[in-house]
Formats: C-alpha cells, structure tokens, sequence
C-alpha cells in the first residue's frame, strides 16, 4: 500500500480510490491513534461537504468509528474550519471532516483533526497507516453497552455562526456592523451555503448569494474560489460592495472589490496585516506565507516593515513555522488564511469577517484598501500529467533544460516556480515578470513541455 496521506489529509475518486471499507477502515485506525491515552469514551465529531458521496463515506466512516467504542457527534454540513473550531468548544478527542475542498465533485477525501483542533502531525497519520496496512489487528473490540453511538450534533453550525460573528466585534467598537453593505457571496455549492448568508445578514449587510443550491454534483463546478468569473461579474452588474467566493469545503476565500478586481490570499493578508501592525496587533510584525506569493507581497518588508516567512507551499507548513515563530497571522496566495488568534486552520468565512471589518472600521471601498501592495504580473498554469511522474519531472532532459533556460531568463526581473501538486495529478507552473504576454506564453510553453513528456 501507498501512503494514504497527501498534504491535507486521505483524498481520492470517491467510491473507487477512497472506498466505504477504506474510510471504515480510517474511522477505526484513527479512533485508536487519537484516543488510546484516553480513560472515557472517545469523543469525536464528524462534519463533510455537499457531495453526493459524502454522506455513504461518513457513515462508513462513524461506522468505524462507534466500533471502537467512541460517541460520533455527526455534525452535517459544515465549512472545514467550522469542526476545528467545535471540536475545542465541545471539549473533544478529535474531529474530522469529509470534503476534497476545491477539487472537483467525483473526488472525496478524508482529514482529521486532534483535540486542540490542528491537522495532524505526521507521525500520527503514520501510525495510522501503520495500522491499517497490518489489517487492524490487535484493536479492541467492545461488545454490549461499550459499543460507541452516533448522535446528531443539533447546535454545530448555529454555534460556529456565533463563532464567526464574535472574530468580527470589536470590544472598542461594540456597535460595528454590516448594515449598508451589498455584498455577493458565492457559496460554491459547498459546505458554507447556509453558514456564509446567515452570519452576513446577522451582522446586519444586505445578502446577495450565489451558487448556494448544492445538489450533490454542482460543487466547485464554474463556482467558487477557483472559478472566480461569474462572481466578478455579478459584483459590477449590481453594484455590489464586495464579492466574497469561497471553496467547496471553506477554508479558503478569494474576494472581488467594488470594480470587480479580484483579491488573492496576497492582497487580503496584506491589508489585514498592515491594519494589525498599524494597531500593535500583528505578533512579530511578521506574516508567514509560502514560496508561491507574488513579489509584490514580498515588497512589504522594504515599504511597510512587516516581514515575511516563506514556507513550502501547504497550508500546514505555514501552520508549522507560526507556531514556531509566535506569529499570528499567515496563509497562501490561495486564499488559505489562518488568524491563529481566532482559528486553528484557514478559514474563509473569517478571513472575510476580517477584510469586511477593515472595510466599515476605514469606512473605505475595498479598492482603496487594496492600494497596500502592487500586484507584479504572474502567470499560474497547470500541467496535467501522470500520477505516478509528477513528482520525478526534472529526471527529463528536455524538460530540465527548459526550467534551466526560463530561470536564466527571469533572474532579477521575475521568476519561475515549479511544484507538483500535493492532492491532483498536476504540476503547477508560476512565472513572474514585468511582460504579462510573455511571462503567459512561456508558462504555456513550459505546461505543454510537462504535459506532452508527462501526460
């Protein structure tokens, strides 16, 4: 057996890769190597995202789960950030969630956290494996009154919503709202179709939402964080404030300003950490954030004196070194943003709350507030290639060379990146440089190199 773990959690074709049996097998495995110092019941509450095969891994899932003995707290649809953060307020062992975030509807995936509401370290996921690669032998099988139960989690989406609007009050401020503010939130037909309008219109904005009607198959589809378009569009033909877009499973956020001009993670870390380091807020007067940020991101140190830690590109990584700096705020281009203050793992909703916020405490449209960095051109393209080649791509010749070449070309001026992708069969090309049509040919270039040596 391969390794069962990518860069956020168990993800594969729903059904097929990632089985019932595979994610029963999951739910016992991980059930043992989260709770086993426990002397009570394990405790676990469970969440997923609106695909259609969420629910029959779920209950294959808790399945395992209530056969080790634990109490399943099945908490529906909720955004991923929404179990981190209920499963510290509940006071429980663990919490998983059922989603593959962004990636399209035939995909699925399984990721856990532990009690303080953190992805797990590596050495548990192994563990894990470890299990389940020696056919769970060994494990207790409680019989009788010891059985685990799965009980419905009643409260979980209505206290994560109190949740959110709490990260927005200001103890300076008490009486801060949204009323007056149109603003477009487009849901992806995911997980935040409930959550993203009911916390908008309860902090008093004027509620447009789109892509909110999940019926097993729409998510992602033409929607969300990663599809971008019709959102910017929406936004103008209103006359809208602002449009938010989240991803599939929330934890990711991207926003459009009046104008219609997209936000990326760059630009909404770099006004919410301009505002906090202007207020004595920003720990460290650091960001920390990945190789993938634009130059212009990285410009803040020299013009604002806020420091930037660069991280391999995962969300996790960036996770890692804020816990070993101390530092408070950092994310992805992605729109991965974690405010450690308020959550243990991105959180879109929130990462919205918190440019909303900056928006009614300045009392400024959003594209003013955008004027905090300049964006250099940057071209991010994917190359679809074989799974089992994405990661040995250098060993080819033609391809080395031509890395080699454009590297030459853009230093000083720009750069090239190139990384596999942690969760799908794509490599993802980024180049940066002051021609946009030529730093966009050339990552056309270099993805047809990948694609026709890889495919």
């Amino acid at each position: 057996m391969g390794r069962l773990f990518g860069t956020d959690g168990v993800r594969g074709v729903a059904n097929s890769e990632l089985t019932p049996e595979l994610a029963f097998s999951l739910g016992r495995a991980g059930a043992y190597a989260l709770t086993k110092e426990n002397n009570h019941r394990p405790q676990i509450i469970v969440g997923m995202d609106t695909r259609v095969s969420s629910g029959m891994l779920e209950a294959a899932l808790a399945a395992g789960m209530c056969s080790m003995g634990a109490k399943v707290f099945h908490a529906g649809v909720i955004p991923t950030p929404g179990i981190a953060y209920l499963v510290r307020k509940y006071q429980l062992d663990a919490g998983v969630v059922i989603s593959a975030s962004h990636n399209p509807m035939q995909d699925n995936g399984i990721k856990f956290f532990n009690r303080e509401g953190y992805k797990l370290p590596d050495q548990i996921e192994e563990e894990i494996e470890r299990i389940i690669e020696s056919n769970l032998e060994n494990l207790p099988r409680p019989v009788g009154d010891q059985v685990g139960i799965r009980v419905n989690a009643e409260k979980s989406l209505e206290d994560y919503v109190s949740f959110l609007k709490s990260t927005f009050i200001d103890e300076e401020n008490p009486a801060l709202n949204l009323e007056g503010l149109k603003i477009a939130v487009d849901c992806a037909n995911g997980a935040t179709y409930k959550a993203a309008p009911l916390v908008l219109r309860q902090l008093g904005a004027d509620v447009h939402p789109i892509f909110f009607e999940p019926d097993g198959v729409n998510i992602n589809r033409g929607c969300g964080s990663t599809h971008i378009g019709p959102l910017a569009s929406f936004v103008k033909e209103r006359a809208m404030d602002i449009g938010i877009a989240l991803d599939g499973d929330g934890d990711r956020v991207a926003c459009v300003d009046e104008n219609g001009m997209i936000l990326d993670g760059d630009q909404i870390m770099s006004i919410c950490g301009w505002s906090m380091k202007k207020r004595g807020k920003l720990k460290k007067d650091t960001i920390v954030a990945t190789v993938m940020s634009n130059m212009g991101f990285f410009m803040l140190e020299k013009e604002k004196g806020i420091h930037i830690e660069k991280t391999a590109v995962g969300d996790r990584y960036v996770l890692e070194r804020m816990l070993e700096l101390g530092c408070n705020l950092g994310g992805e281009q992605s729109g991965h943003v974690i405010f450690l203050e308020h959550n243990t793992t991105g959180d879109g909703l929130l990462t919205a709350l918190q440019l909303l916020k900056n928006m009614r405490e300045k009392d400024v449209p959003l594209s003013k507030l955008n004027a905090v960095m300049e964006v250099l051109p940057q071209s991010l393209r994917n190359a679809r290639v074989s799974p089992e080649k994405k990661e040995s791509y250098l060993e080819n010749e033609e391809i080395r060379l031509e890395i080699e070449a454009l590297e030459a070309k853009y230093s000083g001026s720009g750069r090239l990146l190139i990384r596999p992708s942690g969760t799908e069969a794509l490599i993802r090309v980024m180049i940066e440089g002051r021609n946009p049509q030529e730093i966009d040919a050339d990552a056309k270039r270099m993805v047809q190199i990948l694609e026709e040596r890889l495919g």
